[in-house]
């Protein structure tokens, strides 16, 4: 153990930190040192939307010191902006250890002088971005790990318009926590008058919110006993996901019951993210069994929305993010106009690593089409800068995420629950599946198939692994992927796009990020992202070829994928 980490062990020994903290320290230095090596060794960094870790004893773990060192950081800078006495909200989900991190973060907001609300037991995280504005908060908080394994947890941090922390705020609050060197800094206790207990009011309130969402209230009624399996994989959707949809009216709904109770051990999957297909394959059983219409899952905080339909020979499929994501922005087109209410100044927004269907899309309906760094955050900074010139409608990233309307200023899969259910009732009502509507959009604009892969550096050396990743890739660029030349490399990090062949520069508008887009000739597009919240660089594969008939679907399907195993082995990984 080197000094700088055995200083900070020493610190934790003699200052003002429970007597449990300190004999698991001495233990640990006995028995297992090298434990602490890894929870000591850096500081839980306060990044640009909160923290996010492992929970366990140490500056790098998530625990009661970190969370509430944090949160006097962030309510230091919410005092500065907006003085003394204002209100916050704060929300948590399923996880281990979730509902004392929000109470130690209410505790600490009160005892800075906050009206805080604390919902009285765990809500989705899009309930948390609503709660905000409905409430006239000016901030808010809620803890959760989204979707990752059961040993992390996290901390979000809102801004008063319900989204998550933008420049220049994110690095303001950064600057503050950074200032909190002690838990003597903290104001632990002494407000807990000004906590007030929220919950029914403000369900009611969201529900009706989602409701107003509903494009055809009419198809729901005539489908309202469309076969809806649900699974909440043990999290928060279960909190409100069956109230929504019977506001919708749909009448048969069915719960994976294995999976319906909250529980942040998440003992039937090995991790809870609808993204994984071990997370929704009792839901898939339950769907088989009854021979259901639609299946969709959830993750522990309720804001990403897995689904499953029947292809077109009645199999079980799970759609991917970029599948979703374009059903979801061309109904909510298509039905606009279809009802005559679509607006000029209408516009969707999506991330850069967002399928470029829902481009294509967008122009057909004369639709403008934002793109946008990955993060609800910077969808929600884009309405903020149109709010009065356009008009917002959907917006989304591959990752199964959506954000309905602009009531809710996060992802939120409990409206998305409501809207893909409503979908496939629309599609019911004509005879057919949204499987058949997806491969209709893939005949008129061009089949896309999408693929990621994400790998997993952990530890001390895992941070520099995946840097040297990126470095690599930037300074020697493929110059062939697949049998394809790669014509432009944009390097979202020194925002510049670069031509290959001519080494012609252009500059990139989007703000700074560490992502790297290699553009080929063929229109094919690969991205490299290290991962804002994890110890992952995500690699994103996207490539398409016209389809001329439904009937030749996984033809060119099987073909576009082999397209991507082929650039993946030239790009070895």
């Amino acid at each position: 153990m080197d000094a700088a980490i055995k200083a900070k062990v020493d610190k934790w020994l003699s200052g003002n930190f429970d007597e449990d903290t300190k004999a698991y320290i001495q233990d640990a230095l006995a028995n297992n040192p090298d434990d602490l090596v890894e929870g000591f060794y850096k500081n839980l960094e306060f990044g640009t939307g909160g923290l996010r870790g492992i929970m366990g004893i140490g500056t790098n773990r998530m625990n009661k010191y970190t969370v509430g060192m944090a949160t006097q950081g962030y309510a230091n800078y919410l005092k500065r902006v907006f003085g003394e006495g204002q209100k916050v909200a704060v929300a948590h989900d399923s996880r281990n250890n979730s509902r004392f991190f929000a109470e130690t973060t209410a505790s600490v907001l009160a005892a800075n002088g906050f009206k805080v609300y604390l919902f009285e037991s765990l809500r989705p995280t899009p309930e948390l971005s609503f709660a905000i504005r409905h409430l006239g908060c000016k901030g808010g908080v809620v803890c959760t790990a989204s979707h990752n394994p059961k040993e992390y947890n996290g901390y979000k941090a809102y801004w008063e318009d319900g989204a998550q922390l933008v420049p220049p705020h994110d690095k303001n609050v950064i600057a503050e926590v950074d200032k909190i060197h002690s838990v003597d800094d903290v104001k632990w206790t002494g407000g807990e008058a000004n906590i007030s207990i929220v919950g029914e009011e403000v369900d009611a309130a969201y529900t009706e919110m989602v409701k107003s969402l509903s494009v055809y209230p009419d198809v729901c009624e005539r489908q309202h006993d469309l076969k809806i399996v649900y699974t909440s994989i043990h999290g928060s959707g279960i909190q409100l996901v069956p109230r929504v949809l019977q506001r919708f009216g749909f009448t048969n709904l069915t719960i994976v019951e294995e999976q319906a109770t909250p529980d942040g051990n998440f003992p039937t999957v090995h991790s809870p993210n609808p993204e994984e297909k071990d997370a929704m394959n009792l839901g898939l059983e339950k769907a088989k069994a009854i021979d259901a219409d639609i299946l969709l899952g959830t993750d522990p905080d309720a804001d990403r929305v897995g689904i499953g339909v029947k292809d077109s020979d009645g199999n079980w499929v799970l759609m991917n993010g970029n599948q979703t994501a374009v059903l979801a922005f061309n109904y909510m087109m298509e039905a606009r106009k279809a009802k005559g209410i679509a607006q000029p100044n209408d516009m969707v927004i999506k991330t850069i690593v967002t399928t470029d269907l829902i481009n294509r899309l967008a122009a057909a309906y004369g639709v403008g089409c934002y793109d946008v760094l990955t993060g609800f955050k910077y969808i929600s900074e884009m309405i903020r800068e149109k709010t009065g010139v356009e008009n917002y409608i959907i917006g989304g990233e591959e990752s199964y995420g959506l954000m309905i309307g602009d009531q809710v200023r996060d992802k939120d899969a409990v409206s998305a629950v409501a809207l893909l259910c409503e979908m496939a009732a629309y599609e019911k009502d004509k005879g057919r599946s949204l499987f058949d509507k997806l491969v209709d959009l893939y005949v008129q604009h061009g089949c896309f198939q999408e693929h990621l892969i994400s790998i997993t550096k952990k530890g001390m050396n895992g941070q520099k692994e995946i840097a040297d990743m990126m470095e690599s890739y930037r300074n020697a660029p493929p110059k062939v992927l697949g049998g394809v030349s790669v014509k432009t490399l944009l390097d979202y990090e020194l925002r510049k796009g670069t031509t290959l062949a001519t080494g012609e520069q252009f500059d990139i508008a989007l703000p700074k990020s560490n992502v790297l887009q290699f553009v080929l000739e063929d229109g094919s597009k690969v991205s490299a992202r290290p991962s804002g919240t994890e110890p992952k660089i995500k690699f994103y594969f996207s490539v398409n070829a016209p389809l001329d008939s439904a009937a030749n679907y996984k033809e060119v399907q099987a073909g576009l994928m082999a397209r991507i195993e082929s650039i993946i082995r030239d790009m070895n990984l």
